[in-house]
């Protein structure tokens, strides 16, 4: 058996055993096999990305990995304070450093439209990922009264990408990037129910079903974004060390800890998408730099028809056509 085999045997064994593979067991032993794939130096050079929720965790390790490749960083944040220690970390981490701040909530529509508007004006843009994340304990809502993890992690992401078309389209082969989680392989497609207004509300599952919600909007969102030169994927970082998961997670940070991947570990993927050359095709869900099944139990896989009927609910929630 040839060593790409093997290689491929053991990709394959550790994604479907989970901990191992989703933990930086599963890097480590996946990373001899990426070494020489690695994008080159300076690769990102003349080359501008925005990244949400950057203030912390993987936001900021994926700023900090597309500011060392050369790119012009623009950090999105809801606390300033916070944005401004990332800011402050990059460009001591990576010296020389072009990294900007941008103020946004991207679960509040009209915060979207006017930080669309705000990174209009600097022309075009060639990587956009979507990592800004929540999981309130409790049902919320947002300003204009959506669930809040819906809001979050896909009116938010969908709208912005809508509106920043023109930049994306200007700078030519341009990249989307939605962070997923793989916590969505435990969830079924929500379409009766995409807001959680019925049964028990649990914020680990609103965030699972909004996961699966952006893995089964991406080759719809790359049907309509395509055409325009625009590629767009999702991903799953594995199991990190965030901020988010300390908060959010206690228990299951505490019996892991030990084996969680560092941020930079979670973020290479998204580093890898918006970098590699040639482009990585688009409609498609990565982990490890690879393309991943979108379902591995059959109870929650959904249809074609279960997929077009929520990027309508999305769109009409959007005012989108």
């Amino acid at each position: 058996m040839s060593v790409a085999v093997l290689t491929k045997v053991l990709d394959t064994a550790l994604d479907r055993t989970v901990v191992p593979g989703y933990s930086k067991v599963g890097y480590w032993l996946r990373r001899p096999a990426w070494r020489s794939a690695d994008p080159a130096p300076g690769a990102l050079r003349g080359r501008r990305a925005v990244v949400t929720g950057a203030a912390s965790g993987l936001g900021l390790a994926t700023a900090s990995g597309l500011a060392r490749l050369g790119a012009e960083v623009h950090l999105v944040v809801r606390n300033l304070e916070k944005g401004r220690d990332a800011l402050l970390r990059i460009r001591g981490d990576v010296p020389g450093a072009e990294v900007l701040m941008h103020r946004g909530d991207v679960a509040d529509l009209a915060d979207v439209r006017a930080l669309a508007e705000e990174l209009t004006s600097l022309g075009g843009l060639d990587v956009l990922v979507h990592n800004a994340g929540t999981m309130p304990p409790e049902r919320q809502e947002s300003v204009d009264g959506h669930e809040l993890s819906f809001a979050t992690h896909v009116l938010g992401p969908v709208l912005l990408t809508e509106l920043l078309l023109p930049s994306l389209v200007a700078a030519g082969s341009s990249r989307v990037v939605l962070v997923s989680s793989g916590g969505m392989y435990a969830q079924r497609l929500p379409v009766e129910d995409p807001e959680f207004l019925t049964g028990e509300y649990g914020g680990a599952a609103a965030y699972a079903r909004t996961k699966r919600m952006q893995v089964a909007l991406t080759p719809l969102l790359q049907r309509r974004w395509n055409p325009d030169g625009v590629d767009v994927h999702a991903m799953h970082p594995g199991w990190a060390d965030t901020p988010g998961v300390v908060t959010s997670l206690p228990v299951f940070h505490k019996v892991m800890g030990p084996v969680l991947r560092d941020a930079a570990q979670g973020a290479d993927t998204v580093v890898w998408l918006a970098a590699t050359e040639p482009p990585p095709e688009g409609g498609r869900f990565w982990h490890d730099r690879a393309p991943r099944p979108a379902h591995y139990l059959p109870s929650t896989r959904e249809s074609a028809a279960d997929r077009e009927q929520l990027l309508d609910y999305v769109l009409d929630a959007l005012s989108l056509t």
